[in-house]
């Protein structure tokens, strides 16, 4: 014999409860009056048969917690093939009543029914067998030819009008069950009472079962969620304790590293600070030496000036003799009209070095007036000196002048200049020499002026170098006074973190106090059943007198049974006391085997 494939039978039956739910369905309707209502019992048998005809080889979806088989998800594919099922889709999601998955297909099948597009929704889904294949295995129903019958004979419900109620209904905890008693009864078994009986027991067990099994499962669901959720705690507080202490710790080592990198900023800017000091220090002396070698510089040209300011009127003085003896000795002119060119053209010259200097006092006058008060006095020597220049340019006038009267008196002269050319070749000789003093001073002055200008130079470098490192200096403190504004801000960050890290603590300690003695009142509580375990209490007519005293229990004299050995004692004769931990008052223990003692009311107190 051929062995069938079981998927195959599966289909062919699924296919038959099809036909059947959907023709007996199309008859009742017709013969009750076409518009049905949500508790229409062969309206409720058909959607129980389609929920099956779609969880026919549908893939197991595995979630976080367990596996998940459903059909929503591609009942959900109908929005993106067909548009007209968006309002379905938007209006089941909307369901404020729908919690899970299977309850929201549910509802979207009773909505396509209503608007009579089940089998255009069902052959859009058909069609597209490659989407289908995410969620359905190979020998599917919805993947063979049986489900494209199916399609076709849920057209033929397009005869029907249903009036149904989703938003009040619970379609999350509906258990989809197919009654096949509907569908067993025929014409002909109508007359077998037995038959009918047996078969009422039979559905009466069966309902009996499922119902049993139902329990069950909901029993076990609840427990797995249970489960799921101490798991779920006890991971999130393993997770947040684990974090809790990475987070301690990166804490801790970020502020070893913050204090390494303040005492490391700090010993930088100290060092800086140090250097610093020592380089002003430094300039200032350099600074200082360099004023000191100018001033001594500027005292020996005075000292010079006033020299030649006194060669300079001996020079007038003798000049003026000389224009005197002139008169005596205008024959010897002519011999010396070579020697006074010569003379102009060096009176000339020295003009122009006049002029020169005049230029550079001015240059220095103009630098020097942003100096200190002893460059003032130096100005003050140099306007001096002017006026000097400009009184011996006055007086060469004056000479000037004199000669070419001189010349005049030439020719009167010249008699007389034979007598006396020895004398005035004698005199001329020493003017000459005179001269040649002169114009070495004059060399020597130009040299001095050459150095002052270097020096001045020099001076100008070293001022803007010391501007330059002032200005560095500046950027510097104001660097470190930013640098100390952070660390005070990341100082206060610390503490605030301190303190976060203080009080996760405290709460940690405070959760494992609660937890120790949570555990040490459930020890205590283990302890009190183990030992209640096994015992059988006396009836109260049989214990009437104490096992120690032998006297009769009463008000004042009440019962204590023992939990070890089942005595009953009165409260004198157990006076043996024993504190607890878990509880605040001591407890009383038996004389014998030192069990903990339960007070019992006697027959005569209440």
């Amino acid at each position: 014999l051929a062995v069938k494939d079981p998927t195959a039978v599966e289909r062919a039956n699924l296919l038959n409860m099809a036909k059947l739910s959907i023709k007996g369905l199309i008859e009742s309707a017709l013969s009750f009056g076409r518009t049905l209502d949500s508790d229409y019992p062969p309206l409720q048998q058909f959607f129980v048969v389609m929920e099956h005809c779609l969880k026919h080889g549908l893939k197991v979806r595995k979630s976080f917690l367990s596996y998940n088989k459903t059909i929503w998800g591609p009942l959900e594919l109908v929005e993106k093939l067909y548009p007209e099922a968006e309002e379905i889709a938007a209006s089941v999601r909307d369901l404020p009543g729908l919690k899970t998955p299977l309850g929201r297909a549910r509802a979207w099948l009773r909505l396509a029914l209503m608007q009579k597009k089940m089998a255009d929704y069902l052959r859009c889904l058909i069609i597209q067998r490659d989407l289908l294949s995410e969620f359905y295995e190979y020998h599917a129903l919805m993947m063979e030819e049986e489900g494209a019958v199916i399609v076709g004979l849920l057209v033929g419900l397009n005869v029907i009008d249903a009036n149904l109620c989703v938003k009040g209904e619970d379609l999350d905890s509906q258990v989809g069950v197919i009654d096949f008693s509907v569908y067993l009864k025929s014409d002909d078994d109508i007359g077998g009472k037995e038959r009918n009986v047996q078969i009422a027991a039979i559905l009466d067990q069966k309902n009996y079962v499922e119902e049993l099994n139902r329990q069950l499962n909901s029993t076990v669901s609840s427990l797995h969620a249970r489960v799921d959720s101490l798991e779920k705690s006890n991971t999130k507080l393993i997770e947040e304790l684990a974090i809790a202490k990475n987070n301690i710790i990166k804490l801790q080592e970020e502020n070893h590293q913050l204090r390494s990198e303040n005492t490391l900023i700090l010993m930088k800017t100290q060092h800086h600070l140090e250097v610093s000091k020592v380089d002003v220090e430094a300039e200032l002396q350099t600074y200082k030496h360099s004023r000191q070698g100018l001033d001594e510089m500027y005292t020996e040209a005075r000292r010079q000036l006033r020299e030649e300011a006194q060669l300079r009127q001996d020079m007038e003085n003798e000049l003026v003799v000389q224009v005197s003896m002139k008169h005596e000795i205008e024959l010897a002119m002519k011999l010396l009209e070579k020697d006074i060119h010569e003379k102009q053209d060096t009176l000339i010259g020295l003009r122009q070095q006049l002029d020169e200097v005049k230029a550079i006092n001015v240059e220095m006058y103009q630098k020097l007036q942003v100096s200190e008060d002893a460059m003032k006095e130096k100005n003050e020597i140099i306007s001096r000196l002017e006026d000097k220049t400009n009184q011996i340019n006055a007086t060469m006038k004056q000479l000037e002048q004199r000669l070419q009267q001189a010349e005049k008196a030439q020719m009167e002269a010249e008699a007389e200049d034979e007598k006396l050319k020895q004398e005035y070749v004698n005199k001329s000789e020493s003017l000459q020499n005179k001269f040649s003093q002169k114009e070495k001073q004059l060399l020597q002055l130009e040299t001095d002026l050459k150095i002052e200008k270097e020096w001045r130079q020099a001076l100008e470098d070293d001022l803007q170098k010391e501007k330059e490192t002032v200005s560095h200096l500046r950027t510097e403190t104001q660097e470190i006074v930013t640098l100390k504004k952070e660390f005070l801000k990341l100082q206060e960050k610390n503490k605030q973190l301190k303190s976060i890290c203080e009080d996760q603590e405290a709460a940690l300690q405070e959760l494992a106090s609660k937890l120790s003695e949570s555990k040490l009142k459930i020890e205590d509580i283990k302890e009190a059943n183990k030992a209640l375990q096994g015992q059988v209490w006396l009836k109260d007519k049989e214990a009437t007198h104490c096992k120690l005293c032998e006297k009769e229990f009463s008000l004042s004299k009440r019962k204590h049974h023992c939990r070890n050995c089942g005595e009953i004692f009165c409260n004198a004769c157990s006076d043996n006391e024993l504190p607890l931990p878990s509880s605040p008052k001591p407890v009383r223990v038996c004389d014998s085997c030192h069990a903990i003692l339960i007070q019992r009311c006697s027959s005569n107190v209440p």
